[in-house]
């Protein structure tokens, strides 16, 4: 069982509670696990649950139907995530773990590194020591090859992962490792997992080739009860009667796991089909299944790779694995983690023309930036589990501070002033168009920029108060915007009377608030959980492939608009958006137009929205792209505020896929 401590528990009351279990038969052990404290109980002790739930100092007692207790669901609801350095594994993120199967020299580990940094892996794996079938292959450089790695991984800002084989290895190891790994071998090594998990590193945990899910999970159980609270679970695959590939990936175990257990679960496509060829294909499947990550094996020179050179991708087919990565993050309602950069590994920054202080693609970071704006929140407008909160967790990560406003414009407000150091706002639905409130006020607060842009997948539900149901439904709020988006499900029922207001999460706490089982609202899955609300339609929106562009900006004046929030596209800036008018003449919009044409510039967007106070006056909207070139760009742009009455630089920065 798991006891958890209050918060406010003594010392006295802890040893008390300590020695209470052990004078029953149970072995204890104290740790912290996620934002609680508590002490594990195990063994074949007796006690009445009730009875230990009223001692001092006991904030409740978790007791699960599974074997594995600290790893079960049933003792942690919520998703562990897992923080090793920058990188967080598990949450609304998929991270990506590349490297060689085995370190075979300092040039190789660090020219892998590089090119894997590069495509945009977060954590660098590769084996120091090599368990092997046959004794005559190659076993790993060993400690030396460890420092190798731990080199490369500090050069290219990357923690690293590496398998321990045996108990005599690891003191030396933990000094360099900043995540022990597991292997399939060895994941009943019961020994290995009480040390490793007593040196209180993260693991990551293997599935033997014939262990059952069970046992996996209990496997894990040994290392959070040995003492490590930060586990990862990577399936690679189990033994079948099939031959054709390596090994048989368990897609189902996926979300079989992630139902029983909070741990994160990761997949090694390597291991589990032993061919190149296919591994790409598998690894996608994986992240369609659910899974918070991979782990791939990355080889410069597979055909000259002394381990694992078959199933080894070459660089470039590991970038464009992560190109589809990227694509099909938001279809399953994630987004690929990218991690900070140091200002050497970044590429060049793109400086506006018209506002030289509003430089963006410089170094990522997602912390407080160095004597930048006071406060590290991230402002959005409505309350808890809106959409724009879904995309700031996106972009920002989950434990960024948010500050919940009334409005869009209290967002700019909030960023303007300091409350915020960054805000995000929706621009454009693919289906209902742009949000021409936003666009407007971009006009308005000259001091604030576009940073980074990220696309969310909207999925509509109709949610009502605990006791309602679809027949009791008279009254229907949400924002304009979704009633637009579910146009189609709502023409079903006429009778219906739609009351907007500000928010989609505002809307499912009103409607859970006043408790009317005839009054529901359309708001996301999450909005439902955050606030208790019943979905009784799930998926009204018109067309499945509705999708939101939202903005994250930033003041120009407070160092934040030259870095990108770890959570957006990184890389130099490839878009920019801009906003002008023209002079009311014949062929004058034509001008513009022509001068972003035989400049090489792409127009992706365009848009006209009337001047306050012009009657029949137009400015106009526009996102281009930016080439490789920033002279180039530059040297456009100079052209086309020639041919504007009014030109204004919203920001420039790195486009979502």
């Amino acid at each position: 069982m798991v006891v958890v401590l209050s918060k406010n528990i003594t010392q006295a009351d802890k040893d008390r509670l300590r020695s209470y279990l052990s004078e029953r038969g149970f072995t204890v052990r104290e740790q912290n696990f996620g934002e609680d404290a508590i002490i594990g109980a195990t063994g074949k002790g007796i006690v009445e649950a009730h009875e230990l739930a009223l001692l001092p100092g006991v904030e409740r007692v978790a007791q699960t139907s599974k074997p594995y207790e600290l790893a079960s669901r049933e003792t942690q609801a919520e998703d562990t995530i897992v923080t090793i350095g920058p990188v967080k594994i598990g949450g609304s993120r998929i991270s990506v773990i590349a490297g060689p199967c085995a370190v075979e020299s300092r040039e190789q580990i660090m020219e892998t590194a590089a090119c894997v940094r590069e495509s945009g892996a977060v954590m660098l794996r590769g084996g120091a020591y090599k368990p092997r079938s046959s004794p005559y292959t190659f076993q790993g450089l060993g400690i030396k090859g460890l420092e190798y790695m731990r080199e490369a991984g500090d050069a290219y800002g990357m923690p690293i992962v590496t398998e321990v084989v045996s108990t005599e290895f690891a003191d030396a190891m933990k000094e360099l490792t900043q995540c022990f790994q597991i292997g399939a071998r060895n994941m009943q090594n019961y020994e290995l997992l009480k040390k490793v998990g007593a040196i209180g590193k993260p693991v990551l945990l293997k599935r033997g080739p014939s262990a059952t899910i069970e046992e996996w999970l209990l496997s894990a159980e040994y290392l959070l009860a040995s003492g490590t609270k930060d586990v990862i679970l990577c399936e690679r695959g189990i033994r079948t009667f099939e031959t054709y590939t390596r090994n048989t990936l368990d897609i189902s175990a996926i979300p079989v796991v992630k139902k029983l257990s909070h741990l994160p679960v990761i997949v090694d496509p390597s291991h589990a089909v032993g061919i190149r060829g296919m591994v790409s294909t598998v690894a996608l499947a994986a992240i369609a299944a659910g899974a918070d990550g991979l782990t791939v094996e990355v080889h410069p020179h597979p055909e000259l790779a002394l381990s694992d050179g078959p199933q080894s991708l070459y660089p470039e087919q590991f970038e464009k694995l992560m190109r589809d990565i990227e694509a099909l993050a938001p279809v399953v309602g994630k987004e690929l983690l990218r991690t900070p950069r140091s200002r050497a590994e970044s590429a060049i920054s793109v400086t506006s023309p018209a506002a030289p202080e509003a430089a963006t693609g410089g170094a990522a970071d997602g912390g407080a930036a160095d004597g930048g704006a006071a406060s590290s929140m991230v402002a959005f407008s409505g309350e808890r589990g809106a959409f724009a909160e879904q995309a700031l967790v996106r972009a920002f990560g989950e434990d960024a501070p948010r500050l919940a406003v009334p409005s869009f414009q209290a967002v700019f407000d909030a960023v303007l002033e300091g409350k915020a150091r960054y805000g995000i706002v929706p621009m454009e639905n693919s289906l209902a168009g742009s949000i021409h409130e936003n666009y407007d006020l971009f006009i308005r607060y000259p001091d604030i920029a576009v940073v980074g842009e990220l696309k969310l997948r909207i999925v509509h539900c109709l949610i009502g108060s605990p006791d309602s149901s679809i027949e009791k439904i008279r009254v229907v709020r949400s924002h304009p915007q979704p009633f637009a988006q579910c146009r189609e499900f709502l023409d079903k029922h006429p009778g219906w009377t739609l009351e907007p207001c500000g928010d989609t999460g505002g809307a499912v706490a009103s409607i859970v608030r006043g408790g009317d089982p005839t009054v529901a609202a359309i708001a996301g899955e999450i909005a439902a959980k955050i606030h208790g609300g019943k979905i009784l339609k799930a998926g009204i929106e018109t067309n499945p492939l509705n999708y939101t562009r939202f903005a994250a900006l930033a003041r120009r004046d407070g160092g934040d608009a030259d870095r990108i929030p770890a959570g957006l596209a990184a890389g130099a800036p490839n878009k920019a958006s801009i906003v002008f008018s023209t002079p009311n003449e014949p062929g004058s919009l034509f001008a513009c137009l022509q001068v972003l044409s035989e400049g090489g510039i792409n127009l992706s967007k365009l848009e006209s929205r009337p001047i306050p106070g012009k009657p029949w006056r137009y400015l106009f909207y526009a996102d281009v792209s930016i080439p490789e070139s920033e002279d180039a760009f530059h040297a456009v742009m100079e052209e086309l505020k020639k041919k504007t009455e009014d030109f204004r630089f919203l920001g420039a920065y790195r486009a979502s896929l």
